[in-house]
C-alpha cells in the first residue's frame, strides 16, 4: 500500500521551498487579505481514510468551486432541460469573458465559467422556495458538516466589485436566458462563491462525485448517470483556458477557485483538495496545481 501521509509530506516540503510567483485576487478586495503563504493539501480515500499537510482545516472562499455544488443541484431538480441554457464545451477563455456569449446567442459555452453559473443560479432560484438557504443545506448534506456558512463580507465586496458579472448578466437578460431578475440572480451567485470551506471539507463534499452519487453518509444524491457527466464537465472545463493542461498534467476531473482552492477526484479512489492562495496567469493557484501534479506523478494514479 501507498504511503500516502510520506507522500503529502514530501511534497508539502518541496512546496515549501519553491519559489511562488503567483499573486493572491485583489479584484474582489475581501480575497486580498489571504495570507498567500498558506498551503494545504488533504486527501481522503473512498475507504474513508484521509490524510493531511498544512493548514487543511483552515476555511477559505471556495469561489468557483462552488459551481460544481450548483450544476449538481439544479441537475438534481431540473435534469437534461438545463442543457438547453448552458452547452457543455470548454470555453478556450478565461471565466469571465463576455465575446462568446454574444456570439453564441446568449447560451454560455459550459456551467463552469461565470456566464454558466449565472444561468445555474437561475434555474435553482426558479425551483427552490429558499434558494440561499437551500443550496447551503446542500453544500452541508454533501459534506455531512453543519459548519459551512456563507461570507457575508466577501459576498458584499464581490457585489460592489462584480461589474463583470453584471455585464454577464444582462447580456444574458437580453437574450432571453435569465428568467428571474438581474440583482436576484447576482445575489445569490456572489454568496454561493462566498461559501467557506477547508481542504477536509471539500474532500468529503466532493466525495459523492468519486462515489457515484452517494455522499459520505452513503445517502443518494445524484444518479450514476448525472454524475458521470459533471466529472466529464470538470476535466475538460473545470480550469478555464488551463483545462487542457491540467488534464495532460495531473489527469483527474476537477475544478478550481480564486480563492485559491483546487479539488481533484479520481472515481471510487479518492478526493484530493489542495490550498494555495496566490495564483497564476489563468486564475488558477500556482502552488496547488503544482501540487496536484506531483501527487499523480508520485502514486501514478490518474484516469489515464
Amino acid at each position: 500500500m501507498r504511503d500516502y501521509q510520506n507522500i503529502l509530506d514530501e511534497i508539502y516540503t518541496t512546496l515549501k521551498s519553491s519559489k511562488n510567483p503567483g499573486e493572491v485576487a485583489t479584484y474582489i478586495p475581501e480575497l486580498a487579505k489571504m495570507n498567500r503563504d498558506s498551503l494545504a493539501i488533504h486527501l481522503r480515500l473512498s475507504s474513508g481514510e484521509s490524510f493531511s499537510v498544512g493548514d487543511a482545516t483552515e476555511k477559505f472562499s471556495t469561489q468557483s468551486i462552488s459551481k460544481v455544488f450548483s450544476l449538481a443541484k439544479a441537475f438534481q431538480l431540473a435534469g437534461n432541460e438545463l442543457w438547453q441554457r448552458v452547452g457543455v464545451e470548454p470555453s478556450g477563455n478565461p471565466y469571465n469573458h463576455l465575446s462568446l456569449l454574444e456570439l453564441d446567442l446568449g447560451k454560455p459555452r459550459n456551467p463552469l465559467i461565470n456566464a454558466g453559473a449565472l444561468v445555474i443560479a437561475d434555474i435553482l432560484i426558479s425551483h427552490l422556495e429558499n434558494p440561499k438557504q437551500e443550496f447551503l443545506d446542500f453544500v452541508r448534506e454533501l459534506s455531512h458538516d453543519s459548519d459551512i456558512d456563507y461570507n457575508k463580507a466577501v459576498a458584499e465586496s464581490e457585489r460592489q466589485t462584480g461589474f463583470n458579472n453584471y455585464a454577464a448578466a444582462y447580456i444574458l437578460k437580453s437574450f432571453g436566458n435569465l428568467h428571474n431578475g438581474v440583482e436576484e440572480v447576482l445575489e445569490f451567485y456572489f454568496y454561493q462563491c462566498s461559501i467557506m470551506m477547508s481542504c477536509k471539507q471539500l474532500a468529503n463534499a466532493f466525495h459523492v462525485f468519486s462515489n457515484g452519487g452517494r455522499c459520505i453518509k452513503n445517502n443518494k444524491h445524484l444518479s450514476t448517470y448525472k454524475v458521470k457527466r459533471i466529472n466529464a464537465i470538470m476535466l475538460t472545463c473545470g480550469f478555464y483556458d488551463e483545462a487542457g493542461e491540467f488534464a495532460f498534467e495531473v489527469g483527474l476531473p476537477g475544478k478550481s477557485g480564486v480563492g485559491g482552492g483546487i479539488i481533484a477526484l479520481l472515481p471510487h479512489y479518492f478526493t484530493i483538495s489542495a490550498w494555495s492562495p496566490p495564483l497564476n496567469a489563468n486564475g488558477n493557484s500556482y502552488l496547488g496545481m503544482k501540487a496536484l501534479k506531483l501527487f499523480t506523478a508520485k502514486t501514478d494514479l490518474s484516469l489515464f
